[in-house]
């Protein structure tokens, strides 16, 4: 039986406790949905820890270690950690630990694979910091936003501005709202970016270049070479129809290109920018066949 998606949720919400960052969370959340309509199953382990979880962490394998005079050495256990309370983005809501599980959801997988660098990028995309890209250390679970801030800037009281990057409800349906009009695609207006609303953005892409390019595609919602070969460049200055349909996948897959209004602008060059980095393009803010490969395949 493959793990249920709100199953997966649901763990990771209960994970992160009580104490994460709502932008910390909003992103974890989304980055699970993410990777699972992607067939990865992804669960957050760990999130907000308290100052005491964190003694009782850094106190495995070393000897007489206390915290505000409480004893917390365990010999028993090896070393997981060097960060002494204060020291871990963990400790201020600012930091998750994530697992790729089976497909039964049952067991973690460990083995830094694919699947495990793909969520990593899907987390990346949602503003998160990566434990692997790290050069001296690699923790390849962690993942962090820390709003540029120090830990002596936090343990001082300062709190992060984070800005969430996960795509609102209200934008997505007016999206679908549009493509409902243009298109007659007739989705569900629900503000949800799922498999329905990519296959009609997909066809309104076919449509378009049917009818600006004669490219004689078959409007059917299907991404194939055919509708790849056909695919056109266009760079900042453009505009019309296919600009706004490319802004309109940017911005579902949480590339903000600050603004959904059909005008290749700075906003939309650098959100193609930032999603070309992100799947190993290069970065040139130009959107051509294989940027859009990546964004509908």
């Amino acid at each position: 039986m493959t793990a249920k998606l709100q199953t997966l949720l649901t763990r990771s919400e209960k994970n992160m406790g009580s104490g994460i960052h709502p932008v910390v969370k909003e992103s974890a959340l989304e980055m699970i949905k993410r990777a699972y309509k992607e067939g990865i199953f992804v669960q957050i382990s760990a999130g907000y820890r308290s100052m005491e979880e964190q003694a009782k962490l850094y106190g495995q394998g070393r000897l007489g270690y206390s915290y505000k005079g409480k004893n917390y050495s365990d010999l028993s256990k090896p070393k997981v950690t060097n960060a002494q309370p204060g020291q871990s983005y963990h400790n201020y809501g600012l930091a998750i630990d994530y697992i790729i599980v089976s497909d039964d959801g049952k067991n973690a997988i460990w083995t830094v694979d694919s699947k495990w660098k793909r969520a990593a990028a899907i987390g990346k995309n949602f503003g998160f910091q990566w434990g692997g890209d790290w050069a001296s250390y690699k923790d390849y679970p962690h993942l962090e936003m820390t709003g540029g801030l120090s830990f002596s800037q936090l343990q001082a009281g300062k709190k992060p501005n984070l800005v969430s990057k996960v795509p609102t409800g209200d934008q997505i349906k007016q999206i679908q709202k549009t493509l409902n009009s243009m298109y007659k695609t007739r989705i569900v207006v629900d503000g949800f970016y799922g498999p329905n609303t990519k296959k009609a953005l997909i066809k309104g892409f076919q449509r378009e270049l049917n009818k600006q390019y004669s490219a004689k595609l078959k409007v059917d919602g299907k991404w194939g070479p055919n509708t790849k070969a056909a695919s056109p460049i266009i760079r900042e200055g453009a505009n019309g129809n296919i600009t706004y349909i490319l802004q309109a996948v940017l911005y579902s897959e949480g590339y903000n290109p600050n603004g959904v209004d059909g005008i290749f602008g700075s906003g939309t060059k650098s959100a193609v920018k930032v999603f070309q980095k992100a799947n190993g393009l290069p970065a040139d803010g130009i959107a051509g066949e294989n940027t859009f490969a990546k964004l509908f395949a």
